[in-house]
């Protein structure tokens, strides 16, 4: 691999982390880049999620498998490597290595080789970029250096959309917290309910209509404004 290809696919990969597009769409093009630089026969990356390592983009179509297959930290190959921030290469019967785990939703589990290094920001793991051969392989010390430099590229990028998340999630909640003030006042306003009385009123909506507060909340306030204009044009 000369140095040339390795310029082109480093600026590639940064490229598409700089446009800015969503995660999902940065994680997939990666795989495809990871794919064609390394002639390899499966490309998996994992993301760190809550202490799960959860699987969110594959070389290969797993429909069926992608969002879903979670694996603890510590558990498998790919567990270890998260719990160790190390990078294993196996270039031969990576299913006899004491540390593999076996999952029957996915074919490459027979692969030959398999190379496995960490998604780190920080010095922390956030994620797991796994490459494997379905024949053996040997990965050189550059070749691991190179997937483990993704690592630390991806590594931000995960890290910007968790904090991306986090602050649209508290967003969320502020909103939800003034709609549900709002609609706790027009309770003790128009049925004469105390505070508490209002919360726990629409809390039982909320549980009997199975719809969030903020639905419920919207919901009153909605009702209160068009009780207000009927009045208004009957005046």
């Amino acid at each position: 691999m000369s140095e040339h290809v390795e310029v082109d696919f480093l600026h590639e990969v940064g490229s598409r982390i700089a446009a800015a597009d969503p995660l999902h769409e940065v994680l997939d093009r990666i795989v495809n880049l990871i794919s064609d630089l390394m002639q390899c026969d499966s490309c998996f990356v994992y993301i760190l999620e809550e202490e799960e390592l959860v699987l969110r983009a594959s070389q290969n179509p797993h429909a069926d498998v992608v969002d879903r297959l979670r694996i603890r930290v510590g558990q498998g190959i790919t567990g270890w490597v998260s719990e160790h921030r190390q990078p294993v290469a196996l270039e031969r019967n990576a299913c006899q290595d004491p540390r593999f785990k076996f999952f029957g939703e996915l074919p490459e589990d027979c692969y030959e080789a398999f190379l496995s290094v960490p998604i780190l920001f920080r010095g922390r793991a956030v994620g797991v970029i796994n490459v494997q051969h379905r024949l053996p392989h040997t990965y050189t010390p550059r070749e691991i250096k190179l997937i483990s430099t993704v690592g630390f590229l991806v590594g931000a990028e995960i890290e910007s959309a968790r904090l991306d998340g986090e602050v649209s999630q508290l967003s969320d909640q502020l909103a939800t917290r003034k709609l549900v003030e709002r609609a706790k006042g027009i309770l003790q306003r128009d049925l004469g309910l105390t505070e508490e009385q209002s919360y726990l009123a629409l809390q039982r909506q909320s549980r009997q209509t199975r719809k969030p507060m903020k639905e419920v909340a919207e919901a009153i306030i909605l009702a209160a404004q068009v009780k207000r204009n009927h009045q208004d044009r009957a005046m």
